[in-house]
């Protein structure tokens, strides 16, 4: 049995939280970043800068189920938000949720044609989606398929 004491919040307040955490999400270290940015958004669950950089963090962490939550949470803050709409799509493309992520990355492509990364990673899915169709495979992945 432990006696470990679980931690409590960092030092300072949620403001901090979001600063220091979005400078580590900058300098490349997304786990650290995602530690105390979901510090600042328990704080402040409204905040959508402290969701989206939280989102981000997750994602860059690989942490891909809980960064597609945390874009989920900032969708249905803001559903107008293209960079919300285009990170849940990339958080189900890497969850294989094909069709998910397709509706996704498509609602931002049409809220943001000028962006080109939008275009191709939709791009990227529907040709995924149809790879499976013709290879008579579901359209969403199961966990461990194709995987070594």
């Amino acid at each position: 049995m432990s006696d470990a004491v679980p931690p409590g919040p960092p030092a300072g307040e949620a403001y901090d939280w979001y600063r220091r955490g979005s400078a580590l999400l900058e300098s490349g270290d997304a786990a650290a970043a995602a530690e105390l940015l979901g510090w600042a958004a328990r704080e402040e669950p409204q905040a959508a800068s402290v969701r989206e950089s939280l989102a981000r963090a997750l994602f860059d962490a690989r942490r891909y189920d809980d960064a597609a939550r945390e874009f989920e949470a900032l969708v249905d803050l803001a559903p107008d938000d293209d960079y919300a709409q285009f990170g849940l799509g990339l958080a189900l493309w890497r969850l294989r949720r094909f069709r998910r992520a397709a509706d996704h990355l498509a609602m931002a492509a049409v809220m943001r044609p000028d962006r080109p990364e939008y275009a191709a990673a939709l791009r990227q899915v529907r040709a995924t989606l149809a790879a499976r169709e013709e290879a008579g495979l579901a359209p969403d992945g199961q966990p461990g398929e194709g995987l070594s």
